[in-house]
């Protein structure tokens, strides 16, 4: 509980010099409150520090109003109005110090270990007790915290019952009457007997006569020193120390609501013939030296643990004085390897691959000679080439990339280090990344780092081997924001953007920079809606080409055509086709995808006369020569619908050079709303069968029978040959 929150005295304004008045006068009682309303099971070590950081805690920050309207005045208004509330306040943060922490419930500050006061090397306790003190700690233990001040503040303070509620209630707990009583069923036996207890005449002191006074409860001895309060009765209750015509009452010159030399519960006198009896009450012990957090004794703690922390601390400041120099040496921020991982070999030939001056370098004068273009006469171009420290985290990062580097490769891609020096294709800025691209011979690889900062290192790896004109016409520079920049060939003579999805719409003039790099470009999207599809258009020596970025650092190239002889797709056909196919291109997204080519193997009359479908196949082969995809897809006569994707496969050889042949069939709901197996074949196929939930026969590549809503058949055909082969599946 803050110090901020203050609430009203309930005996009056208290200002700041007042409380800290009170607080230094009486220091020693307030710790000793505290450290007995603090639950043992913290240590008495803990608690000592703990008792005087909440005394030293409780000044307020400013001046502490009165109630509104003054109230009658009463006994207990005696008590200097600066302790009463440093009291309440000690007590509501001791109270708060013994909740137990919960998983969804905030901390208290009063919960944590205090920071100040802190001793270090040291354990400090009170003094130790006899085993009178003793049974009065465990008893407190078994109380709850409310239960302890109850009994703390009946016993040590000598508050009356209407004074211990208030003043509970005032410190936060929600059931003062049971904390009451649960220190009424705490206190000693001995203490707890009437007239006639062992030891001690029927004559107790306090009353003239030795019987108790009136409103005196059974079960529970009058204690020295109580307060007098409105309702109160007679007898020790009302004539006793610390009642109406006392002469020490709360806040006398022996503290608050103390009777000089009177001892709780002792007997003042004997039955003749009987000793007198020395044993102290629970009251009076509350005063010794075993719960006095200010008369302390001093130990060492555990030297040899003490020893095997200095050590690791030690070890732990050595360890991270060498990592920030390591992480802090010059090179814009990054080491000399960069983001690479530590070095584990020392192999001359390995060693020799990593260095920048080693590097390959073709001259710009080279490829429009060579008998073939490829990666392999690519001119180093950029900004950056000249940039030996860039190179060499590159490389560094190439062969040991480290934990925090965004690596990626496409399927079947080695990413081991380079056998020899790489060929330097491009270094330089890109957006707020500086990239560097090199090629192995195997393979295209891409180092990205930002231009400020040390995080955010990636590298990719991309198979581009066996790449000839239109393979290596093109890669990926960049990725930002959603846009993709290229790095074209030096032979590619023109760049433009056509968007696969408008078939009929003139391709946009994308401009290149002095180095081939591309102006940004909206790439595809693999994901979400797919509300168009840009490709890269290219003009070289040869023709125009279609490439599409595929997530990959090599964009794949588009064709049209029979599997024996297809050709790019830029013909107004293949574009009608691809408009309504290219969406399916995210089934190959990030596949190591070289080309993709459709073909129109069958065109079908639908029945009732709703026109022509065609039925197209989507090959998409890859750089390493395995893993291709086939889609089998059903075309409506609408130029609007997308394609309905028929068949798929991995693998297969289906609609390729090897296997020029595919077969597939849907199940199609006619405008009129009858529903058809249609199945449709290559050319080669003589007939076509279907079983299962639909069957029937046809001669021909084509196939239409009548079905019933959800029917599923089996479709198989003959080729010429002969040959029995199944749908594509």
């Amino acid at each position: 509980m803050s110090t901020q929150d203050l609430v009203p005295s309930p005996v009056g304004p208290v200002d700041v010099e007042q409380a800290e008045a009170a607080l230094v006068e009486r220091y020693p009682r307030l710790v000793r409150i505290a450290y007995l309303v603090l639950p043992p099971a913290l240590g008495r070590n803990r608690r000592v520090l703990t008792a005087h950081a909440l005394v030293q805690r409780s000044l307020p920050r400013r001046r502490v109003p009165g109630p509104g309207v003054p109230g009658p005045r009463r006994a207990e208004d005696a008590v200097d109005p600066g302790y009463a509330y440093v009291r309440g306040e000690v007590l509501r943060q001791a109270l708060i110090a013994g909740l137990p922490l919960r998983r969804l419930a905030l901390p208290r500050r009063a919960q944590f270990p205090p920071l100040l006061p802190h001793v270090w090397g040291l354990r400090l306790f009170p003094r130790v007790g006899g085993a009178d003190e003793l049974a009065l700690d465990q008893r407190l233990s078994r109380l709850s915290g409310p239960g302890r001040a109850a009994y703390v503040l009946r016993g040590l303070e000598r508050q009356g019952d209407p004074e211990v509620l208030r003043v509970l209630a005032a410190a936060g707990v929600e059931d003062p009457a049971a904390a009451l009583a649960e220190a009424d069923a705490t206190d000693d036996p001995a203490e707890q007997a009437g007239p006639g207890r062992a030891g001690e005449p029927d004559g107790a002191p306090g009353t003239p006569d030795g019987a108790p006074g009136p409103g005196a409860r059974a079960g529970r001895s009058d204690r020295v020193g109580e307060q007098g309060g409105p309702g109160r009765t007679g007898g020790r209750r009302g004539g006793g120390p610390g009642g109406p015509g006392s002469a020490t009452g709360p806040g006398g010159p022996e503290g608050p609501g103390r009777a000089p030399g009177a001892v709780e519960g002792s007997a003042a006198g004997s039955t003749a013939g009987s000793a007198p009896r020395r044993r102290l009450s629970g009251a009076a012990l509350l005063e010794s030296d075993e719960f006095d957090p200010c008369a302390l004794q001093a130990r060492p703690t555990d030297l040899m643990r003490r020893r095997q922390h200095a050590r690791a601390a030690f070890v732990a400041v050595v360890a991270l004085v060498v990592c920030g120099t390591l992480l802090g040496l010059p090179g814009d921020g990054w080491g000399r390897n960069g983001a690479a991982a530590p070095s584990y070999a020392r192999n001359p030939a390995a060693e020799a691959a990593l260095e920048p001056g080693a590097v390959k370098r073709v001259d710009p004068a080279v490829w429009p000679g060579a008998t073939r273009q490829d990666f392999s006469v690519w001119p180093a171009r950029g900004g950056l080439t000249g940039d030996s420290a860039l190179l060499r985290r590159a490389l560094a990062v190439w062969a040991r990339p480290g934990g925090s580097v965004r690596s990626s490769a496409t399927p079947g891609t080695p990413v081991g280090p380079p056998m020899g020096p790489p060929q330097l294709l491009f270094a330089g800025r890109v957006d707020a990344m500086r990239v560097v691209l090199f090629h192995d011979g195997l393979r295209a690889v891409r180092y990205a780092e930002p231009v400020e900062g040390t995080a955010g290192a990636a590298l990719d790896f991309a198979r581009t081997d066996a790449a000839d004109t239109v393979g290596a016409a093109a890669l990926v520079v960049s990725r930002a924001a959603g846009n993709v920049r290229y790095l074209t060939a030096p032979w590619v003579r023109e760049t433009a953007v056509r968007d696969l999805l408008a078939p009929a719409k003139e391709p946009r003039r994308l401009v290149r920079d002095g180095d081939g790099v591309t102006d940004p470009v909206p790439g595809p999207a693999p994901s979400g809606g797919c509300a168009r599809w840009n490709t890269l258009q290219i003009r070289d020596r040869e023709g125009v080409r279609l490439l599409t970025d595929l997530g990959e650092p090599a964009p794949a190239r588009l064709l049209w055509g029979p599997p024996a002889a297809p050709e790019d797709a830029t013909r107004p056909e293949a574009r009608e086709a691809w408009a309504r196919t290219a969406c399916r291109l995210t089934a190959v997204w990030a596949h190591g995808v070289r080309s993709v080519n459709a073909w129109r193997f069958a065109r079908q009359p639908l029945p009732g006369g709703a026109g022509q479908a065609d039925w197209v196949c989507t090959r998409a082969e890859t750089w390493r020569g395995t893993g291709s995809r086939v889609l089998a897809q059903f075309l409506v006569p609408s130029p609007e619908v997308p394609a309905a994707l028929a068949a798929g496969s991995e693998g297969s050889t289906a609609c390729g050079v090897r296997n020029p042949r595919v077969l597939a069939g849907v199940l199609w709901q006619a405008p009129g709303g009858g529903w058809f197996v249609l199945a449709a074949g290559s050319p080669d196929f003589t007939s076509l069968e279907t079983s299962g939930g639909v069957k029937g026969r046809s001669d021909g590549p084509l196939l239409t029978l009548r079905a019933k809503p959800g029917a599923r058949a089996d479709l198989a055909g003959t080729l010429r040959d002969g040959t029995r082969m199944n749908a594509l599946r």
